[in-house]
């Protein structure tokens, strides 16, 4: 699914189709211009923040406003997101931005509820250690917040559900609270569900603006990005339920 999911979301998607678009020029002039021209308007259609939020709109789902108190869920599970790989600062690889948003809005969950904490993701780079395990030392070490479960060996959100719900289920843990994006709770949810756990869903880094703006019709990089990670996540969606369901 990864490979197949690069190639057809911007920018790779538009790359591909104005390469094969300029090898055709000289055979089939009218055909290699009009993939060309196609690649272009892609691109800035891909890179207007209003076409990422009508995207993002159909998967990010509502925040978690209910009961805060314990009884409402057994545990908290994190899912890991990215990881930076050079960073200098610290000498080894870190979380990168989008597991930090998570880690963040878990620990708050955590404060509140005082239910224990599970972290799940496997190592991203042979360099690396598992993000399950980098996750639990930040929640430990600068959040001051205790670590139950390191489930440290999973590549996929269905890896993250499968092998967290094993060690959940060792300690007879039903219902959780599960932490990813607004945009990714769908598909983590379901599978999740799927492993036979009662989730309670906890979405965090919202990318869909409240209203819109004369900014949103201009073209940026981060809508772009925005755009790439909504494709990335239908793909995603459509996958998982020809496969699991």
């Amino acid at each position: 699914m990864g490979l197949v999911s690069s190639l057809v979301v911007p920018p790779l998607c538009f790359y591909v189709l104005a390469v094969v678009g300029l090898a055709l020029v000289r055979r089939r002039r009218r055909l290699g211009l009009g993939l060309v021209g196609a690649a272009a308007v892609g691109l800035v259609l891909a890179s207007l923040p209003v076409v990422g939020a009508l995207l993002m709109a159909g998967l990010e789902v509502p925040p978690y406003r209910g009961d805060p108190r314990p009884g409402v869920g057994d545990a908290i599970v994190i899912l890991s997101a990215d990881l930076e790989l050079e960073a200098p600062e610290y000498g080894e690889p870190t979380l990168g931005a989008m597991t930090l948003e998570r880690l963040r809005y878990g620990a708050k969950l955590a404060r509140e509820t005082r239910l224990p904490l599970l972290t799940t993701g496997g190592a991203l780079h042979p360099s690396s250690r598992p993000v399950a395990i980098l996750m639990a030392e930040a929640l430990e070490g600068e959040y001051g917040l205790k670590v139950r479960w390191r489930e440290a060996k999973a590549g996929t959100t269905h890896e993250n559900a499968r092998l967290s719900c094993e060690l959940l289920e060792a300690d007879g843990i039903e219902r959780v609270f599960l932490v990813t994006h607004a945009w990714h709770m769908p598909r983590a949810r379901r599978a999740f569900e799927r492993q036979g756990l009662v989730v309670v869903p906890a979405p965090t880094g919202y990318r869909v603006r409240p209203r819109p703006t004369w900014r949103d019709f201009v073209p940026s990089s981060k809508a772009l990005w925005t755009t790439s990670l909504a494709l990335h996540e239908w793909i995603g969606g459509l996958w998982y339920a020809l496969r699991y369901d």
